[in-house]
C-alpha cells in the first residue's frame, strides 16, 4: 500500500513516537489527522516540534480513544484509509498506582480504535504493543512467538490490547498488524523513561540516580522505529495478522548507559541506585532483547542507528529542551 494521499489517523500524534510518526508521514505526501485527547488549553503536545511548514499539512482532531463515539466520528468524517494506533498510557510504574486507568486507556482504548476501523471498513490498521509483554525473556533473541507474561498492570494491558486486535483479524478479517517496539527512545521523550532521566540528570547534576542498575534493555532509536511502522503498514499483504518486533538484537544494563551518556559529556559522577526508583522484585523484567528477523524477512526493515550515535542525538535535542524536564524529581 503506498501511504501517499491516503488519509490516515495517528493516536497518541502528540506523544514521544507518536509526533515522529506524524513528521514522517506528512513528509511521505500522506493526509495526516492526529487524534489528540482534548485538554482546555488545547495544548498539541509535540507536535509543536514539528515545522510550521509541515503543520500546515495536518489536521488536528480532538476525543478520546476511550469515546468509542468520538473514534468513530474521526474515522468517518475524515474518510480515514489507515489507523496508526499509538496511544496509550506507558509508564510501568504509573500503572503500579493506577491500574484500573491504564487499563482503561491501553484496552478499552484499542477496542474503540478496531471498532471504529471495522464499521468504517478502514484498509489498514496498525496497533501498538510493548515489548514489556514478554516479561523477563526465557530465550534471548526474544522472537515474536515467546510467551507473554503480565508483570505489571501495565503488560497486562497492552496483552489485552494485543488480543483484542489478534481477536478482530480472525473473527472480523480487520486488516490489522501488531507492531511490537522493543525499548524506543530519543528526541521527545519524556522524563519518565530511562535514557531521559539519566542524561538530564548528567547534564544538571553531580550525581545520577536510577532504579536497579543491572536490568538490560535492547534500546532502539525513535527514527529508525518510525520507520518500522512505515514499512509494516506499506507491506499490507505479508503483514496482515502479524506481530512483528521491531529491535537491535543487542542488549545493554542501565548501568552501562549511564556510562556511555557520562563517556559522551566527558564527566565523571557517581551513579546511584534510588531505591524508590526500583520496582517490585516480582515485577521487575531483567532482560529484554529482541529478534528482528521477521521485520527484516516480511518488509526488509533493519535499525541503522546504534546506542552510541542515538544517545548523542537525543543529549543534543535535550540540551536546549531541560525546561521541558525536572531532573530533580521521580516522574513516574
Amino acid at each position: 500500500m503506498d501511504l501517499k494521499d491516503k488519509n490516515i489517523l495517528v493516536t497518541g500524534a502528540g506523544g514521544f513516537i507518536g509526533s515522529h510518526l506524524t513528521e514522517r508521514l506528512i513528509d511521505i505526501g500522506a493526509d495526516v489527522f492526529a487524534f489528540l485527547r482534548y485538554n482546555s488549553s488545547k495544548s498539541v503536545g509535540f507536535i509543536n516540534e514539528i515545522s510550521e511548514q509541515k503543520r500546515k499539512y495536518l489536521k488536528i482532531v480532538f476525543g478520546d480513544i476511550c469515546d468509542l463515539d468520538a473514534m468513530q466520528k474521526a474515522v468517518k468524517n475524515n474518510k480515514i484509509d489507515v489507523i496508526f494506533h499509538l496511544a496509550a498510557l506507558i509508564s510501568v510504574p504509573y500503572s503500579f498506582e493506577h491500574p484500573n486507568e491504564v487499563a482503561e486507556t491501553n484496552a478499552r482504548g484499542t477496542l474503540d480504535t478496531l471498532l471504529a476501523a471495522r464499521d468504517n471498513k478502514v484498509s489498514r490498521v496498525i496497533t501498538t504493543s510493548s515489548s514489556e509483554v514478554y516479561g523477563t525473556a526465557r530465550f534471548i533473541p526474544i522472537t515474536e512467538d515467546h510467551f507473554l507474561q503480565s508483570q505489571s498492570p501495565y503488560a497486562a494491558s497492552k496483552i489485552a490490547g494485543d488480543k483484542y486486535a489478534e481477536s478482530f483479524f480472525k473473527t472480523y478479517d480487520l486488516p490489522v498488524t501488531i507492531v511490537r517496539p522493543f525499548n524506543t527512545y530519543g528526541p521527545r521523550q519524556s522524563a519518565r523513561a530511562v535514557i531521559p532521566t539519566i542524561i538530564t540528570q548528567a547534564l544538571t547534576s553531580n550525581k545520577i540516580k536510577v532504579g536497579s542498575l543491572t536490568p538490560r534493555r535492547d534500546f532502539l532509536y525513535v527514527k529508525d522505529c518510525v520507520e518500522g511502522y512505515i514499512k509494516i503498514a506499506e507491506e499490507d499483504k505479508e503483514t496482515k495478522g502479524k506481530v512483528i518486533n521491531l529491535a537491535t538484537g543487542k542488549d545493554v544494563s542501565i548501568g552501562d548507559v549511564c556510562g556511555l551518556v557520562k563517556d559522551i559529556l566527558d564527566i565523571d559522577i557517581p551513579v546511584i541506585s534510588n531505591v524508590q526508583r526500583i520496582r517490585p522484585s516480582n515485577a521487575e523484567v531483567n532482560i529484554l532483547c529482541g529478534d528482528a528477523t521477521q521485520a527484516k524477512n516480511l518488509v526488509g526493515w533493519e535499525p541503522k542507528i546504534d546506542l552510541k550515535e542515538g544517545l548523542k542525538k537525543t543529549i543534543k535535542w535535550i540540551k536546549p529542551n531541560l525546561h521541558l524536564f525536572k531532573p530533580t524529581e521521580y516522574s513516574i
